[in-house]
């Protein structure tokens, strides 16, 4: 009942939200959604801490779908992996709604949003607790579905209603390869249960099948299919362009979308099906590939940005990266510790980026910020712990889960690990670069904002400060709590996550060089100290270094001309498709001969008829006489015959 009630309590929050908002008004929104939802955090404490190191187990619920032999239950399953993924979602979700009854306290659809958020968390509960590739669909494209409301939230905006859609398309690119990648599953092992699957992975090791006339390795094939899924909900390079558009979202939208639910779909899903993947080495090497390169890609692009929530997406984008490169090179545990520890810090930045835009008077560029740490201290302390924590400073959550994954890509075997070791360093140096930048010139040298804005300047209400308060003290002490996560014998994760008998990264992770260990730290040192030189000491070297590396400036700062790309290849060839069809097609050819040509043809036989509405008694006598006439002379021609 206990799971039942974590996973379910949101739902019951967004109906009474969404449909009774008018009658119990926006407080009563806000204590119904929060109150369900801390209801469910609180659950998923006493979840995480009695999943641990336990055997899994189902919580059935109702048979779903039964068609001949068929049939898809809709239950609960419950282990070390979903009692950790249900922890960060509750947990940080609660503290997301409780900050928004301060953030969105001026808005005119308070109960709306409310019942949204509370929507969102409730599909990802649903994702991270399914039994059965059914289930874990539901809940993907519920996700999907409540991101859209909530990314478009401020539907007035055509910018927000262009990144919803935007968010929404480039997702279903995605989901495509997830829905081929259940489809190849149940061809192969006739079951969508993940018992089934999971059990019958090696004996499928060497199992083929055919895809356009050719002959692939079966497991392989079902890995690139679900990693594109992935790559699409996480936003990993080439697909994710939706995710800095995201940030047209109310900025409690932003911290639940990009640290605890929706990004971190993709990664949970490539950890869930760890023992399919021991078997598909390739579609590993796949993993580690473009986790690594999204890693330095989306940290290029963060070092050029300049509104205050972009740096931060693109910050989450690099981190995603890490995640899957960790689970690339065979160390899911690390990907998940990872996961576990960025979502306190991540959440901690979104949120108290929030309250730097609430004080600013909803300035988001950070050239116009500047010299207001002392007008907003509290606010400053934290965005500084949440900074430490995610550059991985000494002792914070994120020095555990880097450092963890850094070194089982330096002691695995796969393929591409020394590139995700050498890209995830140099990706570390540019975050903390960035991660500096964005302190120092938000908060420290002279205020750069209007004399207007600078009178307005002021701390945020306990309500927001409050939740900042708590994710920072996970900043700092969730990576030594959950630091059994990467312990060698897997004892954390009770057979949730498996490991091949061949994959020691676990142990050998442990057994690095120590030049490995400390090449984290060094790379973190050699960020920020740069960030400070460059922005606080000698403050004219960003603008001189932009203008000698102008060309590669300008490539970061147009992220790569991703989307200029996309555009020309997909979004203009579409649009010029669509208006072909519509103008050669639609119009031409369907309306012509279609509903105008009939429309336009009984106009035209009424206009002729009319014509012989003249208005004169004799027309009407001759016509009479024609019809005499004529009667008369078909009643003798039939008659005759």
């Amino acid at each position: 009942m206990l799971y039942v009630i974590l996973v379910f309590a949101p739902l019951v929050g967004a109906i009474v939200a969404g449909l009774f908002g008018r009658q119990i008004g926006d407080r009563g929104a806000q204590i119904v959604t929060c109150g369900l939802m801390g209801l469910s955090a609180l659950f998923s404490v006493i979840a995480i801490f009695s999943t641990v190191g336990a055997e899994p187990f189902r919580v059935p619920l109702f048979t779903w779908m039964n068609v001949a032999t068929f049939e898809v239950d809709w239950a609960l399953r419950i282990d070390a992996l979903s009692g950790v993924m249900m922890f960060v979602v509750s947990f940080i979700s609660f503290f997301i709604h409780v900050y928004s009854v301060g953030y969105m306290s001026h808005d005119k659809s308070i109960p709306r949003f409310m019942s949204y958020l509370s929507l969102f968390t409730f599909a990802m509960l649903m994702l991270v607790t399914s039994d059965n590739l059914i289930q874990l669909f539901f809940g993907w494209e519920g996700v999907g579905v409540a991101s859209y409301l909530l990314i478009g939230f401020w539907y007035t905006k055509p910018s927000a209603c262009a990144a919803a859609i935007k968010a929404f398309l480039v997702n279903r690119v995605g989901d495509v390869g997830l829905m081929l990648g259940i489809a190849v599953c149940y061809l192969l092992f006739d079951s969508v249960q993940y018992d089934v699957i999971f059990a019958g992975a090696a004996a499928m090791a060497d199992a083929t099948v055919v895809v356009f006339g050719g002959e692939f390795h079966a497991l392989t094939v079902v890995g690139i299919l679900l990693f594109i899924g992935a790559m699409g909900k996480s936003a990993q390079l080439g697909l994710h362009t939706w995710l800095p558009d995201a940030m047209e979202g109310p900025t409690p939208v932003s911290a639940l979308i990009h640290a605890a639910t929706m990004v971190t779909a993709g990664v949970f899903l490539v950890a869930r099906f760890s023992p399919v993947y021991e078997y598909a080495p390739v579609a590993l090497a796949m993993v580690a590939f473009i986790g690594a390169s999204t890693a330095i890609f989306a940290a290029t692009i963060g070092l050029t940005q300049f509104d205050i929530k972009r740096v931060i997406a693109y910050s989450t984008c690099s981190q995603l990266g890490y995640m899957f490169f960790a689970c690339g090179v065979g160390a899911y545990s690390a990907g998940i510790f990872h996961l576990y520890t960025h979502a306190f810090f991540k959440a901690l930045l979104f949120l108290g980026a929030g309250s730097v835009i609430h004080a600013m008077s909803d300035e988001q560029d950070m050239r116009k910020m500047g010299g207001i740490w002392r007008k907003i201290p509290v606010t400053y302390a934290m965005m500084w712990i949440g900074t430490l924590a995610l550059v991985g400073f000494p002792f914070t959550a994120g020095f555990y889960s880097k450092d963890a994954i850094l070194e089982a890509a330096w002691a695995s075997t796969n393929s591409f690990h020394l590139y995700a070791f050498w890209l995830g360093i140099t990706a570390a140096v540019l975050t903390a670069f960035y991660s500096g930048r964005l302190i120092f010139m938000t908060f420290h040298g002279p205020c750069r904002a209007d004399e207007h804005v600078q009178s307005h300047i002021h701390e945020s209400p306990k309500v927001m400060t409050i939740p900042l308060g708590v994710l920072a003290a996970g900043a700092l002490l969730a990576g030594f709590f959950g630091y059994g996560m990467i312990a060698e014998d897997g004892s954390w994760w009770a057979g949730a996550i498996f490991s091949h008998p061949d994959n020691t990264v676990l142990h050998d992770l442990h057994y690095v060089p120590l030049w490995v260990k400390l090449s984290p730290i060094v790379a973190m040192a050699v960020g920020l100290g740069l960030s400070y030189l460059f922005y606080m000491r000698m403050t004219e070297m960003p603008g001189r270094v932009a203008s000698a590396l102008k060309p590669l400036h300008t490539f970061f700062y147009n992220k790569w001309y991703f989307d200029e790309l996309y555009d020309r290849i997909f979004v203009r060839p579409a649009k010029a498709l669509g208006l072909g069809l519509w103008r050669g097609g639609d119009q031409a050819i369907i309306d012509r001969f279609g509903p105008d040509g009939v429309a336009a043809a009984a106009l035209a036989t009424a206009r002729r008829a009319s014509r012989l509405q003249t208005g004169f008694v004799y027309h009407y006598a001759f016509a009479m006489l024609i019809g005499v006439a004529f009667l008369v002379s078909w009643y003798m021609m039939v008659g005759r015959g």
